[in-house]
């Protein structure tokens, strides 16, 4: 399918990703997962919560860790230019025939919650609470050293409409994996923010978040945290990786947090702020799409994937695959 062109005046601002709010079973272990071996810093916590940031960032979080009985994602937030967006993004979702709610969250201002055309709940905000900066507070970088949140990933039934529905409301593509047979797609790469992505699309089983990816200053740091969960007790948590991906050009790693929620630590891409940055296309049966260096990746890297609250799934309309690892 062709790429749709860049939507340069969409019906809201939206400046980039914010966070998530995961469901988990047990606080204390994802707490220690998420603090003592990732490197996220506590912003606020009790018996059902845990508010966490990154270390370059002013707002208060960047993840929520919420105590549930099974596990799953809450929501995705993004956080809007101005508070005139918030009134501008609730207008268009309404006349578009989703629904609309004003939902009220600690540390923000006025919250609008929707969904995306499959069900996957998005909330978007203007104001959130400000914290000092810690990013030269060097006695506070522990495990990895997370710097930012950086992108989210989530299966979807229909690529082609993840893409055309998104890019109504202004995410550009910057990458993008086409099955040569029927020349529809199979993953795609958009963005606010300027870099690779802020959120990408994965054929398969959805809508289901494929997985959350932060931000490290190098590749060593991911060599430093297998060093850790290699001798802490986590590494059966160590799904893919280390590599480097062909798409995206970034070093990554992906592991498993104590309920199965997929995290990427990545590292090295590259800045798409102009607008008429023509987009990289692959070939689904190219390797070096999924590693530069030729190594598939696993099976459970194509089936695992974290359920939206209270969303129902459906199988995926384009059948084609991969080269997979056995």
């Amino acid at each position: 399918m062709p790429i749709p062109d860049p939507n340069l005046t969409p019906p809201f601002n939206i400046l980039r990703l914010s966070h998530v709010e995961f469901g988990v079973t047990d606080l204390a272990a994802s707490r220690k997962f998420y603090v003592d071996i990732l490197g996220l810093q506590v912003t606020d916590a009790d018996d059902e919560t845990v508010y966490l940031r990154a270390m370059e960032e002013r707002g208060h979080h960047c993840l929520i860790l919420k105590k549930k009985p099974e596990p799953g994602i809450d929501y995705l937030s993004y956080k809007l230019w101005s508070e005139e967006d918030l009134d501008k993004a609730a207008a268009w979702f309404s006349a578009q025939g989703h629904p609309v709610d004003w939902v009220d969250r600690p540390y923000q201002g006025r919250t609008l919650r929707t969904q995306d055309p499959f069900g996957a709940p998005m909330e978007f905000y203007f104001k959130m609470d400000r914290l000092s900066p810690i990013h030269q507070k060097y006695e506070l970088y522990k495990g990895v050293k997370p710097l930012r949140i950086d992108h989210f990933n989530c299966f979807v039934p229909n690529v082609d409409e993840a893409v055309a529905w998104y890019n109504s409301i202004g995410f550009r593509v910057t990458e993008y994996t086409e099955d040569e047979a029927s020349g529809h797609l199979w993953a795609a790469w958009m963005h606010r923010k300027g870099g690779v992505h802020d959120i990408a699309f994965t054929n398969g089983l959805g809508p289901r978040l494929h997985h959350t990816a932060f931000w490290v200053p190098t590749p060593l740091n991911i060599i430093d945290l297998l060093d850790l969960m290699a001798t802490t007790g986590y590494v059966g948590n160590i799904e893919r990786g280390p590599g480097r991906h062909g798409i995206s050009n970034a070093f990554f790693l992906y592991i498993l947090d104590p309920d199965g929620h997929r995290i990427e630590i990545y590292c090295s891409d590259y800045q798409t702020v102009d607008p008429d940055l023509e987009p990289i296309k692959w070939d689904l049966k190219d390797p070096q799409r999924q590693t530069l260096w030729g190594a598939p990746a696993p099976k459970s890297w194509f089936e695992h994937g974290s359920t939206f609250t209270g969303v129902d799934v459906r199988e995926a309309d384009l059948k084609a695959t991969p080269i997979i690892a056995p």
